[in-house]
């Protein structure tokens, strides 16, 4: 995972596109757009780039490799935040969306969606450094949970297939636990691998052999 410090982020902002016509709502899309980038530019962050929420979100993310991800969505954010989670399904990045949506179930969904900070009717030029710091620190404590998370199952899988080896052993060689232990300990050693892949080799014989 990309830690990167702040404040010189590598942010993608991610914009709405407006398919109706009416001057006022493009005046107001463009005027969101300018105080976001001058918000940006002022504290320092670097814009990479702004894109669509299209089809090709995902293959220009993964080729740009920001930092942060800013979404302005004026409107409809459930419908932005579709493309935005598949271009980071793979590889998750600290997102922001400041929108005018104010509806439950989008703000629900992006929070599943793993949403750093949905900002309603918040888009002003001073706010935009301390939001972005806190949803970087939101995301990091995250992906530290998910870590430890993995981290803890890995080991208990690891734990059930040395027990499962060690009463293999216990089975088939009339070992007592401590012998199956040194057994499988003393293997270890000798092929320079961990206890849990010694144990893993021997339950994948025992399974070929049947």
């Amino acid at each position: 995972m990309r830690k990167p410090a702040m404040p010189n982020l590598r942010i993608v902002v991610i914009n709405t596109v407006i398919h109706d016509e009416d001057d006022e709502a493009l005046h107001a899309q463009a005027e969101r757009a300018r105080v976001l980038r001058i918000g940006l530019l002022e504290a320092g962050y670097d814009i990479i780039a702004s894109l669509p929420p299209d089809m090709y979100l995902p293959e220009r993310i993964a080729q740009l490799q920001p930092d942060m991800i800013i979404v302005d969505a004026e409107s409809d954010a459930r419908d932005v935040l579709e493309h935005v989670v598949i271009a980071t399904r793979d590889e998750r990045r600290p997102i922001v969306m400041f929108t005018e949506d104010q509806d439950p179930e989008s703000m629900e969904a992006a929070v599943e969606a793993g949403v750093s900070a949905y900002i309603v009717a918040g888009l002003q030029g001073e706010r935009i450094k301390p939001v972005l710091q806190v949803a970087l620190a939101q995301f990091r404590r995250e992906q530290k949970l998910l870590e430890e998370l993995s981290d803890t199952k890995s080991k208990l899988a690891e734990r059930k297939v040395i027990e499962r080896a060690k009463g293999l052993l216990m089975e088939r060689q009339r070992f007592t636990e401590e012998q199956a232990y040194q057994k499988l300990r003393s293997m270890a050693m000798s092929k320079n691998l961990k206890l849990s892949e010694v144990a893993q080799r021997i339950l994948d014989v025992e399974d070929l052999l049947g």
